[in-house]
């Protein structure tokens, strides 16, 4: 363990801040330890997030995405120190956000928001709408007394509420109307970076829509920047301006939206958007098949993490760790794929060669049936 940890100390010293970043994320680790036995004694760790590195532009959204479980809230909640990172360096807008003392990260906390996946769990039923929303604006003295009544209804009108709503309790509002007052309680707070964690998971396809042109016109109003965490990637395609994909605790792809969408590279991601659905009933969709399940975070593969799902899978996937490679401007991936600086093209025709190859051992196994 202490050797881990020396090893991400080197990478996280390494990191370079930007003052286009809002974010700065450098070999982020989130491990959680596993207890056993009379004394509670630690026998392992749950890697949750194991090795993340990437940066967030102010006024612009990165999408993180990738399977349930593979560590996406983590890193959220990691950003905003709600959850104790293992090792790794987390920068806001140039500051270790685990360096500050207990005085420095309460003077900050306004900057750096969260709105939670599930609007009906996350909002107290005891308190009425204007107070949820301006507990905290009176605790951090966002506004002078005088003029908080004021500023809650239009933080209120901001997100699509009415004044009236302030005297009402959640329980009397529909899930859109509860995920906008969640908004309006991250807003209240004048940030500069919100963590939205799968806002719209929880909500009907028609209201998903209004929530996520509410999060672009807030956006561009306020110039704020987001993480936004989800499963879906055709509502992450619509908001977002760089992408990350996760697999088991580690970004194995990560770039420009355009670049990602338009040529995915890596086996996983590939996958992924495989299972996109086409608004086309005369397109025959070629997905790809993913064997097996993931793997557990406390017992990780060793070498390439995907290994034993993967198609393409080679020998020294299966012992080595892939690097990090650039494959154009802005668009990383981690696979073996790419070793010795193969260009996209390269991959393309091995990955074509692999896939007929396979394609043909299936049709004898067929026939064989």
């Amino acid at each position: 363990m202490s050797e881990i940890i020396k090893s991400a100390n080197r990478t996280a010293k390494a990191i370079v801040h930007s003052d286009d970043n809002i974010i700065e994320v450098a070999d982020l680790k989130t491990w959680f330890p596993i207890r056993n036995g009379l004394f509670s004694r630690i026998t392992g760790y749950v890697k949750a997030v194991d090795g993340v590195t990437f940066s967030i532009k102010k006024g612009q959204t990165m999408g993180l995405v990738g399977e349930s479980g593979c560590g996406k809230t983590t890193v959220g909640r990691t950003i905003l120190r709600l959850v104790p990172k293992t090792d790794g360096e987390v920068l806001f807008d140039g500051k270790n956000v685990y360096d500050l003392n207990q005085g420095e990260l309460r003077d900050i906390r306004p900057r750096m928001q969260i709105i939670f996946q599930d609007p009906y769990s996350s909002l107290s039923p005891r308190m009425p709408v204007g107070e949820i929303i301006g507990e905290a604006v009176r605790e951090h003295n966002i506004v002078p007394k005088d003029e908080f009544n004021d500023y809650i209804t239009s933080v209120m009108v901001n997100c699509g509420l009415q004044a009236y709503h302030k005297d009402r309790y959640p329980h009397e509002f529909s899930g859109g109307q509860r995920q906008r007052i969640c908004i309006a309680r991250a807003l209240a707070l004048d940030p500069d970076f919100i963590v939205c964690d799968e806002p719209v998971s929880a909500l009907d396809v028609s209201i998903q829509a209004q929530i996520i042109n509410l999060l672009s016109d807030l956006q561009e109003k306020f110039n704020l920047a987001y993480l936004f965490i989800s499963h879906d990637l055709s509502v992450v395609e619509h908001i977002s301006d760089t992408i990350g994909v996760m697999y088991l605790g580690s970004l194995v792809e990560s770039g420009d939206k355009e670049a990602i969408f338009s040529h995915p590279c890596h086996p996983y991601t590939q996958a992924l958007f495989s299972a996109i659905p086409v608004p086309d009933p005369t397109y025959k969709m070629q997905k790809i098949p993913l064997e097996g399940s993931i793997p557990s975070p406390a017992n990780p593969p060793a070498g390439c993490k995907f290994h034993t799902r993967c198609r393409y899978c080679m020998d020294k996937c299966k012992k080595e760790t892939p690097k990090t490679f650039e494959v154009e401007k802005n668009h990383f991936v981690v696979c073996h794929l790419y070793d010795d600086n193969k260009t996209v093209e390269e991959v393309d025709a091995i990955i074509k060669a692999k896939d007929i190859e396979l394609n043909k051992q299936e049709n004898i196994s067929t026939a064989g049936i």
